[in-house]
């Protein structure tokens, strides 16, 4: 229908209800407009002006949001700094060095806690900044339900049970979607962030040198693509270990051309182009192609259910008061 082929441009304002509920815990729209009026303009703030300077941040802080949901729920686990003998979900190959934005995350919590002390928890501000990457990047904006709170474990060996490494196929990606109680479309909507940040070279390096027994190179992978790969990422061996983008097209826009970059076999990890070449998913993605605005509805939406996954909310956890380390 016409009127959901709004231009990717326009502010996508996704209209929710007050309330959202996962299993026990409830979420609220304006969860601090009494107790911290400022939450989350402190937030929109240190996130407008550190991406302003880099884009990539943006998209850091959008990954961040889902590393961390996907491991243990959302409740900020991914930003509690290591302790002797206890490595934190930081440390895993997984996050580092790859997640960025972490500073924003803790500038946006230093002035709250000037503002309103033990009041907005560290879970919120990330859920927030994702929001407003999201917006920053790709003027796609939601309410987002906040009440969260934050855990006191994080464990290194943790994201390897839970996050999905870039070489599953589209039937592995459902699976793990669906244990976090995320469906098939949402799964393939949720990966089009792949339209901003990077990747690490050895991320995707099997796809160009040591594909399987009778291919170097992925067939599947357009031909100019490889090369262009092959150039920022040599096979010699060595310990550098560059980064490309992920969406060459429009690199720091968060839009709807990583679906038609699939559509010319020009997703660069093995995670991304399966969502093409699986018939269960390539109707998704031309879907997604050919109707941006329905995308950045559906986007919007996703990220709102993604934000709920096993939240602590109530006497659960506590409101950190740095968020790099529990509360003493």
């Amino acid at each position: 229908m016409k009127t959901m082929e709004t231009s990717f441009g326009f502010c996508v304002i996704f209209l929710l209800t007050t309330m959202l509920n996962s299993g026990s815990a409830t979420l609220q729209v304006g969860f601090y407009r009494s107790t911290c009026p400022a939450a989350e303009s402190v937030v929109r703030k240190a996130v407008n002006k550190a991406v302003a300077r880099n884009p990539g941040i943006g998209a850091g802080l959008i990954r961040m949001h889902f590393h961390d949901c996907f491991v243990r729920g959302c409740d900020a686990s991914i930003l509690l700094d290591s302790t002797p003998g206890n490595p934190s979900e930081k440390e895993h190959p997984a996050n580092n060095p790859s997640l960025r934005g972490y500073e924003v995350i803790d500038e946006a919590k230093a002035e709250l806690e000037y503002l309103c002390p033990s009041t907005v928890s560290c879970a919120d501000i990330l859920a927030f900044a994702a929001r407003d990457s999201t917006y920053k990047l790709g003027s796609i904006n939601y309410a987002v339900p906040a009440g969260r709170r934050d855990g006191l474990v994080s464990l290194r060996d943790e994201p390897s049970q839970n996050l999905p490494p870039p070489s599953l196929d589209a039937q592995q990606l459902e699976a793990n979607f669906a244990r976090k109680g995320l469906s098939l479309d949402e799964m393939v909507t949720l990966s089009g962030a792949h339209s901003i940040g990077v990747s690490h070279c050895s991320s995707f390096s099997n796809r160009l040198y040591s594909f399987n027994a009778t291919h170097k190179r992925d067939p599947s992978m357009e031909p100019k693509l490889a090369s262009e790969l092959k150039a920022k990422c040599p096979n010699n061996g060595g310990t550098s270990d560059p980064t490309v983008p992920l969406d060459f097209v429009t690199p720091n826009r968060l839009d709807n051309k990583y679906y038609t970059n699939l559509k010319k076999h020009r997703g660069v990890l093995t995670s991304d182009q399966t969502l093409f070449n699986s018939p269960s998913t390539a109707h998704i993605v031309r879907r997604n192609a050919n109707h941006g605005g329905a995308w950045a509805n559906k986007f919007a939406a996703a990220m709102v259910k993604m934000g709920s996954i096993d939240v602590l909310t109530g006497s659960q956890g506590e409101i950190r008061r740095n968020c790099r380390v529990v509360n003493y």
